[in-house]
């Protein structure tokens, strides 16, 4: 069935495309999840005044992601935690916690958007990926230190 998006949608494509999918897939999540329409004549005319309106949302969408992409360029952390004698933790540092120090920074960022591979396990400087839209990934600092 081929469907014309009305939102990103990850490792389908972007607003406004027009795209195959298995017909299960289109009609029990797509659609009524409003993600997508189906690719009918009707749809297909109103394709541009969607795709201008999907234009607006994007640009409003990228320039807010650039002002907290900025204000997190600005941001570097310390957080404290408890370490043994070589510098592992008692536990790990994980997104949530990074998004709580965020938080308290001044910035708030949804612990989903903090791009962390595996938990911090050992004290040291790390640099940690936060999603702010889609193609804006800037870098924090984030320095672990032993608690006194």
């Amino acid at each position: 069935m081929k469907v014309i998006l009305r939102e990103d949608v990850e490792k389908l494509g972007k607003a406004g495309d027009i795209v195959k999918v298995a017909d299960g897939f289109g009609r029990n999540y797509l659609i009524p999840k409003q993600m997508a329409v189906p690719a009918d004549v009707r749809n297909l005319k109103a394709l541009e005044h969607d795709r201008r309106v999907i234009e607006a949302r994007t640009r409003k969408l990228r320039k807010t992601a650039e002002s907290l992409a900025q204000r997190l360029a600005a941001v570097s952390l310390t957080l404290p935690a408890k370490a043994g004698e070589e510098g592992k933790l008692f536990g790990a540092i994980t997104s949530r916690d990074i998004a709580v120090a965020l938080e308290a920074a001044g910035v708030p960022v949804d612990r989903k958007a903090i791009l962390l591979p595996d938990p911090i396990k050992q004290l040291g400087d790390y640099k940690v990926k936060i999603k702010a839209g889609t193609d804006v990934v800037p870098e924090i600092s984030v320095s672990v230190v032993a608690e006194s």
